[in-house]
């Protein structure tokens, strides 16, 4: 097979095999920059002549210049002076920037004093002031709140309760202030949802439901169980979700890694299609292209393991993204083909991964289903929510019940077959079921996962100190020495060793297999502890075990990360490939299933980047074998619950935790929190 002679569509990938780092391996501070408006050049984050009041949080680092610049513009369109409304303002704006949907004013200084503190500590250590005596977080004038509260109710800028004036770029509401467009989001959500659970439930033969989940639910002998795990697999929970989906609008599948809910929705949808019709036209959607190919491939592996007549009745649904899923029209004042006037035809949508799902995403999508859809949201709550505004899953999962009426009809299906935790019938009456005995991997990391997500640093800390097979801890000082990295070494090398080797001979398939067994994960993107970094020192390390790269941009063995999703490859945004040799000279890129490896040329490629290592965050709905977690200094405002707890579940039989105690025992302290309303009843 020759390459094809073409213009390439792809730069070659920049690696780092000629040059070492700049910077030696640590995860100590760097340097600390010069404080704003000390000198050093200009600070992109410092605003121009901003009101006395917000230049002071700009100065302190609780404000962005970006924030301050958009609630001063918004002043002066509306004739707002009051530097208090406007202060609001810029901290509503940077909370949707954070991820929030709003801000609580209750919550704003305390949550505004501990992330400036944590941006400073992770810059240097040391008192958060610098040179010039500019103020801390907790030392700024920091209005009181009653008087803060009565300002912004009576400024022209903002729109009060839920029937202020409709044309108000924010919004104020039970203490909270929006920008006005995430308030009408979250307004979506909750009305779409409270509907669809106060609604009555279909109507099915309730004997024929209870015979179709236990046949495609049944306890059964575990042949893979271990030591010190039960030797039947408990699958009442699954039943109690086949049971709500076949009665409800809207169930929420939660569960950890490794607790069959892929398996669950593909048995699950089998029933609907037994119980609820056969002619079930069926959506699966996913908010990223990986995330919807990586359903699709695995609701595939169950329902072909189904006998002949549950395969025809299932089928094999296509997954697509959301947004595709929407009709998304770049440049169009609509945006989407579907929406509240034109709903999707599907009876039964399902969506995968919803932790990443936005805000406005999940608004999208609900006010396009018709009334009588059935909706099943699946995902895990305690991972990393979207880069967006909003943590939809992880609100749903913890509002108070709205219905009180769903309980007694599964238990009239279901009679006492699920053994209840005390807060089980309080979720069901949100739909909420949540799956928690684990098949994928061992006890230990399953405790270990189970201890951060508690917020048990003590039980979390005596896991990896364990020295067991599943999971390691390397305690570090303040820098790292090469007795600290000799593990995360080996490994890279081991992996670019095997990959290497199977790509120069042009095994696909063995270089895919390869590419999964070990992967390095950090927090940051740039900086001593961050990707850039860490992916220079990595190639590094396998350029010296494999020799010289062969000459030319694509060298057999380098694996790629897609960064642009590209609809005529198929390749989606958070792919990874390795470069194979083809044979005759020349190289293709494998992506997707060892087992059906896809070969794209090269000039053929999106925007590709080397792979050698990648951020928590990029590996989220992907699991290695093997994970390395290099931690950053416990002032890392990037170092929370979830993004140690999605770290750890990237591992099916290993991970290693690099950093120092404090480094742990922050992140497990330290969930997210993002401002939201969604929890409270409409």
């Amino acid at each position: 097979m020759s390459a094809e002679p073409t213009t390439s569509r792809t730069a070659a990938p920049t690696t780092g095999r000629t040059a070492r780092p700049s910077t030696g391996p640590t995860t100590g501070p760097p340097a600390r920059p010069p404080a704003r408006g000390t000198g050093g050049g200009v600070d992109p984050g410092l605003a121009v002549a901003a009101r006395p009041l917000l230049a002071q949080f700009n100065v302190a680092g609780v404000l962005d210049a970006a924030d301050v610049h958009v609630a001063d513009r918004l002043g002066r369109l509306t004739g707002e002076s009051d530097e208090r409304v406007l202060l609001a303002v810029a901290l509503a704006v940077r909370g949707v920037r954070a991820g929030a949907v709003c801000v609580d004013l209750a919550d704003a200084e305390s949550l505004a004093v501990a992330d400036a503190a944590d941006e400073v500590q992770a810059a240097a250590p040391g008192p958060a002031a610098g040179p010039a005596g500019e103020p801390v977080a907790g030392a700024l004038p920091w209005p009181p709140i009653p008087a803060w509260s009565a300002a912004i109710g009576a400024s022209p800028l903002v729109a009060v309760g839920v029937d202020g004036p409709a044309d108000r770029p924010v919004r104020w509401v039970g203490g909270r202030l929006y920008l006005d467009r995430y308030w009408r989001h979250e307004q979506v959500v909750r009305r779409e949802v409270d509907g669809r659970l106060a609604a009555e439930p279909f109507t099915v033969d309730t004997a024929a439901l209870a015979a179709a989940v236990h046949r495609h639910f049944p306890d059964a002998a575990r042949p893979d169980a271990r030591v010190g795990a039960s030797a039947t697999s408990d699958n009442s929970r699954q039943r109690l979700a086949a049971t709500t989906a076949a009665l409800s609008r809207v169930t929420v599948l939660t569960g950890g890694p490794g607790t069959g809910k892929t398996t669950t929705i593909a048995r699950l949808l089998a029933v609907l299609q037994e119980v609820a019709g056969p002619d079930l036209r069926v959506a699966l959607a996913a908010p990223t292209g990986k995330a919807a190919a990586r359903l699709q491939e695995s609701i595939g592996g169950v329902v072909r393991g189904m006998d002949e007549a549950d395969r025809a009745r299932v089928g094999a649904p296509a997954a697509t993204t959301i947004h595709r899923l929407l009709g998304w029209r770049p440049g169009s004042s609509t945006r989407f083909r579907h929406d509240a006037a034109h709903r999707l035809p599907h009876d039964v949508v399902v969506v995968d991964e919803t932790s990443m799902v936005s805000l406005p995403l999940m608004a999208r999508l609900l006010e396009a289903l018709r009334p009588q859809t059935r909706l099943v949201l699946v995902g895990d709550p305690d991972q990393l929510a979207s880069v967006e505004a909003g943590a939809v899953l992880g609100d749903l999962v913890r509002r108070p019940p709205v219905a009180d009426g769903l309980p007694d009809r599964l238990r009239a299906v279901v009679p006492a077959d699920v053994p209840h935790a005390p807060d089980d019938l309080t979720v069901l009456r949100n739909g909420v079921v949540r799956l928690t005995e684990t098949y994928r991997y061992g006890a230990r990391l399953g405790r270990l996962a189970e201890a951060i997500r508690q917020g048990d640093a003590e039980s979390a800390l005596a896991e990896l100190r364990a020295g067991s097979d599943a999971a390691s801890f390397v305690e570090t000082g303040e820098r790292l020495t090469d007795v600290d990295l000799a593990g995360v070494r080996a490994d890279v090398v081991a992996t670019g060793v095997a990959l290497t080797g199977a790509a120069r001979a042009g095994d696909a398939a063995q270089a895919l297999r390869a590419l999964e067994e070990h992967r390095l994960l950090l927090a940051h993107r740039r900086g001593p502890a961050g990707v850039a970094h860490w992916a220079a020192v990595a190639e590094e390390w396998v350029a010296e075990a494999v020799g010289p790269a062969a000459d030319g941009p694509w060298p057999p063995g380098l694996p790629l990360l897609v960064t642009a999703n590209d609809r005529d490859t198929g390749l989606y945004n958070g792919d990874t490939g390795v470069v194979v040799a083809d044979g005759a000279g020349g190289t293709v890129v494998a992506f997707g299933d060892p087992d059906q490896p896809r070969l794209v040329r090269p000039h053929r490629l999106p925007a590709v980047q080397p792979v050698h290592a990648m951020t928590v965050h990029r590996g989220q709905g992907s699991q290695f074998r093997r994970v390395s977690v290099l931690l950053p200094p416990p002032g890392s405002p990037l170092l929370t619950r979830e993004l140690l707890y999605t770290a750890v579940t990237r591992a099916r039989e290993h991970v290693r935790v690099v950093g120092t105690e404090a480094a742990v025992r922050a992140a497990v302290g330290r969930p997210i929190r993002r401002a939201s309303g969604l929890q409270e009843p409409l």
